[in-house]
């Protein structure tokens, strides 16, 4: 899977710190719009012919089931693909691990595969010397014995970490590519310093959730410029850790729209009875009909005696999983999103067209002890991840994953603020989505 290089719309949004930000690809890429002592490091960030890129594998704990153990595990040694077993196409040079907890695997996995593990972020970047010494970084900042905040989110480090890892690339006079799993921060000025640090330096910054790359049932797109009025994603887990990854479900397929992303308005989160008499309201005649056809591709809804006890609909949802949390979020163009976060132990997307007709499909997340004991749903991340090292290109915008942030962000706002609606000016992102596929279809 190789796509070809995306091309955004160059645009300014105030941020909420006040600081006006260039987005676009070209900013990212383009020599030309770098600080002259990078511009050369910019064409130096790829390994050299011949040489297989070495990256620094940052991580927050390595033990059974946590991201990085499927990260780390496909980088050394390697994962399906296209009916054969894929050899990694880059080696893992350094290892920081944060945390060891007594079912610790980080050091068994440093053993196995003869890897150094090294004390320090910056260590692992210079391989123990003063300056880089790496062609990529890949960040798994999730899961791990870390505090929460007032609102329940998890302050895992990865803007700390990406902080410290852009401090090298200044010291060293040059940047690689960095991938930063899920979303980028709690907070979203960071977020945003996150994305304009990549821009500054000019590096590739590849980031969020496996949804958008996993394999789907069916294996459709959203027609590109489709007159796309309402997407809605049904999903399961919680707040701040699996909404990431339900968003940019219906992200994925939203930013294909007619005219691309615009940004987005306002964040209401709902929980229980609050939601579904939301739903009830006559402006949400469209929004129940998408869950229901979302509903009708999941493999996963709540039965009594092998099948569901009534046709699924919001009215059959209330009864059978009423404790429902859902963000709805109203979009600059006038796009509806929702997203709804059940019980069902499924990922599936629904969309409405300007001509009444739908666009729907599962993105197939087989998790472990459902249906899955090796979570290949990575696979496809690791090989972008892979593809973004080797070519020097991100193969889909951040500016995807920032918004999504900001989403985040906005929904556990709404729910912390008493279930009211969030306005979000500073999420005046635009950005064009890439025509060419990246999702697993081989």
């Amino acid at each position: 899977m190789k796509p070809k290089p995306v091309q955004l719309d160059r645009r300014r949004f105030l941020a909420r710190s006040g600081r006006q930000t260039l987005f676009g690809l070209g900013a990212f890429h383009c020599a030309a719009g770098l600080a002259p002592q990078h511009r050369a490091a910019a064409d130096e960030s790829v390994a050299a012919p011949g040489k297989r890129p070495k990256i620094a594998f940052l991580g927050t704990v390595v033990r059974r089931h946590s991201h990085a153990q499927h990260f780390l595990d496909r980088h050394t040694l390697g994962y399906s693909w296209n009916g054969r077993w894929q050899q990694p196409r880059i080696d893992v040079a350094s290892v920081f691990i944060d945390q060891f907890p007594d079912d610790d695997l980080a050091r068994g996995r440093v053993k196995r595969h003869g890897l150094k593990l090294f004390p320090t972020i910056e260590e692992a970047l210079t391989l123990g010397g003063e300056t880089l010494a790496v062609d990529g970084v890949v960040v798994i900042g999730e899961h791990g014995d870390y505090p929460r905040n007032e609102k329940g989110q998890y302050l895992y480090p990865r803007y700390d970490w990406f902080k410290r890892i852009v401090n090298v690339f200044e010291r060293s006079g040059r940047s690689v590519p960095v991938f930063n799993d899920k979303h980028l921060s709690t907070d979203w000025n960071e977020c945003v310093e996150m994305v304009d640090d990549a821009r500054r330096l000019g590096f590739p910054f590849l980031a969020g959730s496996s949804l958008p790359v996993t394999r789907r049932m069916p294996a459709i797109e959203m027609p590109y410029d489709a007159p796309l009025q309402e997407s809605v994603c049904v999903a399961y887990g919680g707040i701040d850790s699996y909404d990431i990854h339900a968003l940019e479900t219906a992200q994925c397929m939203s930013e294909r729209r007619a005219g691309g992303e615009r940004g987005v308005r306002r964040i209401h989160a709902l929980r229980g009875d609050n939601l579904w008499k939301r739903l009830e309201s006559e402006d949400c005649k469209i929004t129940r009909q998408l869950v229901a056809a979302a509903l009708s591709r999941s493999h996963n809804l709540p039965v009594e005696t092998g099948f569901p006890t009534d046709v699924p609909s919001i009215d059959w949802m209330r009864q059978t999983m009423p404790q429902t949390t859902g963000y709805l979020i109203e979009h600059l163009d006038g796009l509806k999103t929702t997203m709804l976060l059940t019980g069902i132990r499924d990922f599936n997307y629904a969309g409405m067209l300007a001509d009444g007709s739908r666009v729907s499909c599962q993105m197939y997340l087989p998790m472990p002890g459902h249906g899955s004991t090796t979570a290949d749903f990575f696979n496809p991340l690791v090989r972008h991840i892979e593809t973004m090292i080797l070519d020097g290109k991100a193969p889909y915008p951040v500016q995807r994953t920032l918004l999504t942030s900001g989403m985040v962000i906005g929904g556990v706002d709404s729910l912390h603020a008493g279930e009211k609606p969030i306005d979000t000016p500073h999420l005046d992102i635009a950005y064009t989505a890439p025509k060419a596929s990246t999702f697993w279809s081989e």
